[in-house]
């Protein structure tokens, strides 16, 4: 097996400048500039207690569901004519939501077959064949706060420029919508939405879609970490800190991982304001999610690909810092599902939340 491993080391290193941040080999330069800037707005003192819901616009729903329960260990709740609710173990509510499949983007076939060719995130490691096109993408994400009182949230919303729009289900369930910085829907509610149900319902309803494949085995115990691009990735980290409590581990210049409290991780990448070419055209789109990684358990270095393989699933190696992975620091893989969207799977889980971002700071030794 570890033979079968070394064609992709090569892909893995293509993929890290990307991965890890385009600072870390310029970490202190006028570009990569990690000084602080003026908070957004004050502090809320709320803090994130659980997620409520990812939500995917999806092109089909039913196939996307059947694939993380076979692969991810996904559990089922709810499936209709419009959108497939499925429980990423007893941590996360995932809703893919029907949309036709002509309202996403077809990518110029320059930029799709280099996409192909560089193994790196959003490609596909040259295995597999051509991408197929991405009819998933990320639309927004909820979580819940603590302390709660619907009035006095709202206030705080509308006192940092923001429109609130509740969002109630009549049982329960208080929560508003706002955009963030980038106009990226963000909902955040009381707890007593998709938490509630993970906790007092199971998730066994069935699908009509067929398992693409036979069960891994795998169950999914840690969200590793949201992939998000911001316009300006130092504001957005600022709003997301004072907004709803998330801690930082550090500032590379270019990102910077925040913890979700105790739900899972998020890297805000982007441009820097400080960077004397700001605005200038570099950096990412604003409000956007290219990639979702996700924790599994068992994990087996070689016993993931194998799985892979065996299913005939595209993997590239991520280790974010180069490291061949038997050593890395961090391990993961990338592969695709059924609508195209770049799923990783990584053996990170809480205990071990923090080691990719001590793999990637540019102030460990090795990385200067």
């Amino acid at each position: 097996m570890f033979r079968k491993l070394i064609p992709l080391l090569a892909l893995a290193v293509a993929s890290t400048a990307q991965a890890q941040g385009r600072c870390i080999r310029a970490y202190g330069t006028p570009a990569c500039n990690t000084d602080t800037i003026k908070a957004v707005f004050a502090k809320t003192g709320w803090r994130t207690v659980s997620l409520n819901q990812i939500t995917f616009r999806v092109a089909e729903p039913e196939k996307e569901g059947a694939f993380y329960a076979a692969l991810m260990g996904w559990k089922l709740r709810s499936e209709d004519a419009k959108r497939v609710v499925m429980d990423a173990g007893d941590w996360g509510t995932v809703i893919f939501r029907r949309v036709p499949a002509d309202s996403f983007a077809v990518p110029a076939p320059a930029a799709a077959a280099a996409a192909d060719s560089t193994g790196g995130r959003g490609g596909r490691g040259g295995r597999g064949g051509p991408r197929e096109p991405v009819r998933a993408v990320v639309e927004g994400f909820g979580f819940d706060i603590e302390p709660w009182n619907a009035k006095t949230v709202k206030a705080e919303l509308e006192k940092r420029g923001m429109t609130p729009i509740a969002d109630n289900d009549g049982k329960g369930f208080e929560s508003f919508h706002v955009k963030d910085l980038d106009g990226w829907d963000l909902q955040i509610g009381n707890g007593q939405g998709w938490a509630k149900a993970r906790r007092t319902s199971p998730a066994n309803a069935k699908s009509a879609a067929p398992a693409p494949f036979a069960s891994t085995g795998w169950n999914t115990v840690w969200l590793d970490h949201f992939s998000y691009g911001a316009t300006n990735y130092k504001a957005s980290v600022s709003f997301y800190m004072n907004l709803l409590g998330w801690g930082s581990t550090y500032d590379e210049g270019s990102q910077n991982e925040l913890m979700i409290g105790d739900v899972g991780d998020i890297i805000i990448r982007g441009s820097n304001p400080l960077d004397p070419a700001f605005g200038q055209g570099r950096g990412r789109a604003g409000g956007s999610i290219d990639h979702i990684s996700f924790g599994i358990s068992p994990w087996d270095t070689d016993g993931v690909v194998a799985e892979l393989e065996k299913r005939g699933l595209p993997h590239t190696i991520d280790t974010s810092d180069g490291m061949e992975i038997h050593a890395a620091m961090f391990k993961s893989y990338h592969t695709r599902t059924p609508n195209g969207y770049n799923l990783q799977i990584s053996y990170n889980t809480h205990d071990t939340r923090l080691n990719l971002a001590v793999a990637v700071n540019p102030r460990r030794p090795g990385n200067k």
